[in-house]
């Protein structure tokens, strides 16, 4: 038994007593990971899933999904419809041609939403544009391109077919509207009429906000009653690139009480399609910072549903909610609430909207750390007014925090530099008499009071904690275009003269110079190599993440070099 724990803790001094080592094995494995996920994005195969399309309209395209759940309604869930209109790909110039567009400001955003249907084809957003070179470029999130569509459609369905869909043409008063100076909200109607049937398709925007409200305020003026549903869906195509390095997740979401958050991917489309009753919720689509959604009222029964439709090229992906039906008397009225979001994922405006929506911030399966990281962090830049500085002063918190463990890390490390010397004699001594190395060993390391796994520990609790901090920063909008000083314009982009990459690569080298060397001369190679291979990965991660990077190891690197000194200083008394 003594010659087993011998060899044991012999191997594991040579794994794990230098935590810095193990920092940065975990970190090439987390890279690698990533590279993984990203090449399973881009290169594993589809699935086809045609059998899966119950009926498809040969006039228009349109898929038509069969409702089997008549306890909530028994017209057709929703449908789909090209990226331009009429069953053809248009683009947005083209739709303009068909049918008019009308053109909506306020303050924060700027869109266009078609006279056929009513659909949303274009919302810009004003504050935050394609690039800082080009401020008056906003970003268009929701757009309605020749090879890329996001779309937001909406409409009424019953039997009879009497009741205006994304396809039936809307009479709007006027083609453009704008949110004056002093105006709190801005309203914009379009109105359908068929058979003594009137609907108003009711668009309310408000001031700096990126939720709007949707109304179908409808009006039977006919002999008869009516019965139907709405439907709300968020169609898009798969985007156009990725990043390599940086996955972030792309495609559907939807929550309620009884399933809480759920992705929905363009695979899982493709494989069988969604179909479930929930009460209250929302559905979404979202992307690295951005989303769009639709989130019905919280109190009312919908039915979850998506759609693929990969016969088309590029293909499209929808995933929409329609309500229980409701029935209107003849000669009265009745509407149909609901609300939109199209903006950046503001974690703090994203859960006062609806429970739930503020998951769509995806920190992954350490929400639980990352939340309170990004709190954090926007609690230092309400004092600083910058988060490159926000960021450090957080990376000093971290450090603070797990000063003492840290600390024994270090202390760790600084005595088997003490005694790496007597250990390259014992090795010379006994060449390959394992035996009598190892006993040898385990008498020095109890004579200076050395514990061979002292430095593991530690480095172990602290991964969870950088990994949180990790996706903290991704998924943090804030940082999109967000200056630090002098070069550095753009912290959620990589350092364009990657000055930040070089800075962490020769703080790896000191930190490895402080640190015992490794008695295996190939693992020492394989060490020396890691901060020039670490240098190259973060030469394409964003500026704000390799910050952190740099000032941990600055911080790293006195810590540890105060408490070798002090313990060098101590045996030489």
């Amino acid at each position: 038994m003594p010659v087993v724990m011998t060899r044991f803790q012999d191997k594991h001094q040579i794994i794990v007593m230098d935590n810095t080592r193990l920092f940065l094995y975990a970190g090439l494995v987390f890279v690698s990971m990533l590279m993984w996920q990203q090449w399973r994005i881009d290169y594993a195969p589809e699935s086809g899933t045609e059998a899966q399309i119950t009926q498809i309209d040969s006039a228009t395209g349109e898929i038509i999904l069969i409702d089997d759940l008549p306890d909530l309604a028994d017209d057709v869930s929703g449908s789909t419809t090209s990226i331009g209109t009429g069953g053809s790909t248009q683009t947005t110039e083209t739709v303009q041609q068909l049918q008019p567009l009308i053109r909506v400001d306020t303050d924060v955003i700027q869109a266009l939403i078609d006279t056929r249907g009513g659909v949303i084809r274009s919302i810009r957003l004003k504050k935050y544009p394609t690039s800082l070179d080009r401020p008056d470029d906003w970003l268009e999130l929701i757009h309605s391109d020749e090879d890329s569509a996001h779309i937001l459609q909406s409409g009424l369905r019953n039997k009879e077919e009497r009741a205006p869909t994304h396809y039936s043409i809307y009479r709007a008063d006027k083609t453009e509207y704008r949110l004056e100076d002093g105006d709190e909200e801005l309203l914009v109607p379009l109105y359908w009429s068929k058979d003594g049937l009137e609907v108003v398709k009711l668009y309310r925007f408000r001031r700096g906000d990126y939720l709007a409200d949707l109304e179908h305020l409808i009006k039977n003026q006919s002999q008869q009653d009516w019965q139907g549903s709405e439907y709300r869906q968020i169609q898009r195509t798969r985007p156009l690139d990725e990043s390599r390095l940086l996955y972030t997740y792309t495609g559907s979401v939807y929550y309620n009480e009884e399933s809480k958050y759920e992705k929905v991917d363009f695979d899982d489309m493709e494989d069988s399609q969604l179909k479930l009753e929930s009460t209250g919720g929302w559905i979404a689509m979202i992307q690295h910072y951005f989303l769009s959604a639709w989130v019905p009222q919280q109190d009312t029964n919908n039915l979850v549903y998506s759609i693929s439709n990969t016969k088309r090229n590029p293909a499209t992906y929808t995933i929409g909610m329609r309500s229980a039906n409701k029935q209107i008397k003849a000669g009265s009225s009745g509407e149909f609430k609901s609300q939109f979001f199209v903006g950046p994922k503001l974690v703090s405006r994203l859960e006062e909207i609806a429970p739930g929506l503020g998951l769509t911030v995806d920190y992954g399966v350490l929400t639980f750390l990352s939340k309170p990281l990004y709190w954090l962090l926007n609690f230092y830049h309400g004092y600083v007014g910058n988060w490159g500085f926000a960021i450090i002063l957080l990376t000093f918190t971290i450090k603070a925090v797990f000063y003492k463990l840290s600390e024994t890390s270090y202390r760790s490390m600084a005595k088997m530099r003490k005694v790496s010397p007597r250990l390259k004699t014992l090795k010379e001594r006994y060449g390959d008499d394992r035996q009598k190395m190892n006993k040898a060993m385990m008498e020095l390391y109890k004579t200076e009071k050395i514990n061979p796994m002292g430095g593991c520990l530690p480095i172990l609790v602290q991964i969870p904690v950088f990994i949180a901090l990790y996706w903290a920063l991704l998924e943090s909008v804030d940082l999109r275009q967000a200056p630090f000083i002098f070069w550095i314009k753009d912290l959620s982009v990589q350092d364009p003269f990657y000055v930040l990459p070089l800075i962490m690569g020769v703080s790896m080298i000191i930190q490895q110079r402080l640190n015992p060397p490794p008695p295996d001369p190939i693992q020492a190679k394989v060490m020396m190599a890691l901060p020039f291979v670490f240098t190259i990965f973060f030469a394409f991660f964003p500026a704000g993440l390799v910050l952190y990077w740099v000032i941990n190891n600055v911080l790293s690197i006195t810590q540890q070099y105060i408490i070798t000194r002090r313990i060098e200083a101590g045996a030489s008394k």
